[in-house]
Parts: structure tokens; C-alpha cells; sequence
């Protein structure tokens, strides 16, 4: 999934926010968290890029051409992406 630079400071700090709000965290500067969580939400996109291309590159490499958007893409992009991720092992 692409995720803009706006779109990742966004979703960070939502998240921060929310979880300030509830309560679950005390975040003693914002400005920081919201720089560190920017971070880790960029490498996440990224990575899930990297992965994506890599499905992706398997799926077109089948000879019968299998036609994006369609059930079995979806069933062998799902197949794949769990592949490379369990290849990766867990991440921070």
C-alpha cells in the first residue's frame, strides 16, 4: 500500500492522540513522539512495498497470466504476501 508522507503523519497522529486521550499512554512531548511514530509508521509502509513487489513479480512470472483483481490473485497474493513475511520474521 503507498502511503504518502501526509498520509503517514496523519495516521500518526491520530494514533497518538487517541491513545493519549484514552488514556493509555502519557506522552511528555508530543512534537518527539509524533517524529518517532512517523519513523516507524514510514518503515512499515515501506517494507510492505518492498514485500508487495515481490508478490507481485511471482504472480506475473506464472505463465497463464493471471488477471489482477480477480479471486485467484487475491488467493495467491494473500498466499505469497504470508510467505515472504514469514521468510522476513517478526519486525521491532
Amino acid at each position: 500500500m503507498k502511503l504518502g508522507e501526509d498520509r503517514i503523519l496523519f495516521l500518526a497522529r491520530e494514533a497518538l492522540a487517541r491513545m493519549r486521550d484514552e488514556g493509555l499512554v502519557e506522552i511528555a512531548n508530543f512534537a518527539v513522539a509524533l517524529r518517532h511514530g512517523r519513523e516507524i509508521l514510514a518503515d512499515w509502509a515501506e517494507k510492505g512495498d518492498a514485500i508487495d513487489e515481490v508478490v507481485r513479480r511471482k504472480i506475473l512470472s506464472i505463465k497463464r497470466g493471471i488477471v489482477e483483481g480477480g479471486t485467484e490473485w487475491n488467493i495467491l497474493h494473500r498466499r505469497y504476501r504470508e510467505e515472504e513475511l514469514r521468510k522476513k520474521g517478526p519486525q521491532r
